[in-house]
């Protein structure tokens, strides 16, 4: 008879994942993200750094097309004294706070590939993890405490991270400067990061039934929801927090099923 090999199997707390480090370690540990990962991260510098100019007006051209994205660019933004548009409308590429934006996002994006470290104390993740309170009405950053808030609704914040990795992936395989397997490496560990600021947005606008932890990301929202969920009951979003991390690494799967069947 043949045995059935057995499956260690770990225990994960979800009080446990309250904590940036600890949650951390379980994202990486289940999307498999590697130093080697975070290496082909910083790597990347060379071939998407001359690329974000192009990037930032590709990203905010998309937000731009549609009322319901832009609407969140309307009002007075976090950090900027500028003038702001009289309607939605006025909004262009141009555009003072626009502009500001698109310094935010290129600041970050030049933070992702900058970074040295990332091991699960590593600033980058406590980074990630304010970059998603800010979007949801909340400072985020202590400097933002006494700004304008900035409110933007989670499908908006999943749809954009999506067009950004698409955005990553057409650069890296449409460059001439790297050898396939570099490429795959390269789109791998963008895929894997990316699914974990995913993740470091969801948890700060879900409501998680096991941990009990209700996302504090918005006071507002927070309250109403331990109103409505004393408990902590789970939403229907909330079957999302655990699939992001399983697509992810699906996704990640597939992609060296493909580079292995060349």
């Amino acid at each position: 008879m043949t045995e059935k090999a057995s499956i260690k199997m770990q225990h994960i707390s979800p009080i446990d994942l309250r904590s940036i480090p600890h949650r951390i370690s379980y994202l990486k540990r289940f999307l498999n993200f590697t130093e080697a990962d975070g290496a082909a991260i910083q790597a990347s510098a060379a071939v998407l750094g001359p690329l974000i100019p192009a990037v930032l007006d590709a990203v905010y051209t998309n937000l731009l097309s549609y009322d319901i994205t832009a609407k969140a660019f309307a009002p007075p933004q976090p950090e900027f004294d500028g003038p702001t548009p009289a309607s939605v409308q006025d909004l262009t590429l141009d555009h003072p706070q626009i502009l500001h934006r698109k310094d935010f996002l290129k600041r970050y994006l030049l933070q992702l590939v900058g970074n040295q470290e990332w091991d699960d104390e590593s600033k980058i993740w406590d980074y990630m993890d304010k970059v998603g309170i800010m979007h949801t009405g909340e400072p985020g950053f202590k400097h933002r405490a006494r700004r304008p808030e900035l409110r933007v609704e989670y499908v908006h914040m999943g749809a954009l991270l999506a067009f950004v990795e698409d955005v990553v992936v057409g650069a890296v395989m449409g460059t001439e400067e790297l050898d396939l397997q570099t490429k795959t490496q390269t789109i791998r560990a963008w895929n894997k990061l990316l699914w974990i600021q995913n993740d470091l947005f969801a948890r700060h606008y879900v409501v998680d039934r096991d941990s009990k932890f209700a996302p504090r990301g918005s006071t507002a929202l927070a309250k109403a929801a331990d109103a409505k969920y004393p408990d902590a009951a789970v939403t229907a979003e909330n079957n999302f927090k655990l699939l992001g991390p399983i697509l992810g690494g699906a996704f990640t799967v597939l992609i060296w099923l493909l580079y292995t069947k060349r």
